[in-house]
């Protein structure tokens, strides 16, 4: 059985942070809901953890999964960025994007894919997660909450937990949640792509 927290968007309460945070170091995986709809995360190097939410998706290891960093400076631990990326990736965080990045030797090879060397970063916007990610010390391994077979995300967190409650350790609740997804856009070309349009703004990047 899943746990439940009601956790207060703008005011997380520490203790259920901290509580949660220890489920995720224990190898739990978490719902909860971002900047734009719910994802599934977990600690990133629980590989039993990874393999699972892959299970709950669906998706294989072709899928990119996405680093949930709290701030710029921790993207470029994880991924190459040169001037130019960097430029844009400051102009699009914190915020609704995924951005497609080659992988530097700290990301675990099964999380990178498998043949391009790449992963998906971004800095959430969410008080929450960035509540999350500042007291684990460490980027979330995560990816949208969209079940097989279903072509938009969760949104409600009751439902999310009639649905997983056997499959995730924990379920939070943190008011209203968008569709959206986000924007991906890849940055590994000389010019950024736009990969899926979801809520951001892709003028940013001049698309």
């Amino acid at each position: 059985m899943s746990q439940f927290f009601h956790i207060h968007p703008d005011n997380p309460q520490l203790r259920l942070i901290k509580q949660a945070v220890q489920i995720i170091q224990s190898g739990g995986i978490v719902a909860l809901p971002t900047d734009c709809c719910y994802a599934l995360v977990c600690q990133l190097d629980n590989k039993d953890a990874v393999e699972r939410m892959r299970r709950i998706r669906g998706v294989d290891d072709k899928h990119h999964l996405t680093l949930l960093c709290s701030d710029l400076s921790e993207i470029s631990e994880y991924a190459k960025i040169d001037n130019r990326q960097f430029r844009l990736l400051k102009s699009g965080t914190p915020g609704p994007y995924t951005f497609i990045l080659g992988a530097s030797k700290e990301v675990p090879r099964r999380l990178s894919h498998p043949s391009r060397k790449t992963i998906g970063l971004r800095v959430p916007e969410s008080v929450v997660v960035q509540a999350l990610l500042q007291e684990l010390g460490q980027p979330l391994i995560g990816t949208t909450l969209i079940l097989p077979g279903n072509g938009l995300p969760l949104t409600e967190a009751e439902e999310i937990r009639d649905q997983l409650e056997k499959q995730v350790e924990l379920v939070i609740d943190s008011g209203a949640c968008s569709l959206e997804p986000t924007t991906v856009i890849d940055l590994t070309a000389d010019e950024p792509m736009l990969i899926r349009q979801g809520r951001g703004d892709v003028r940013l990047f001049g698309l």
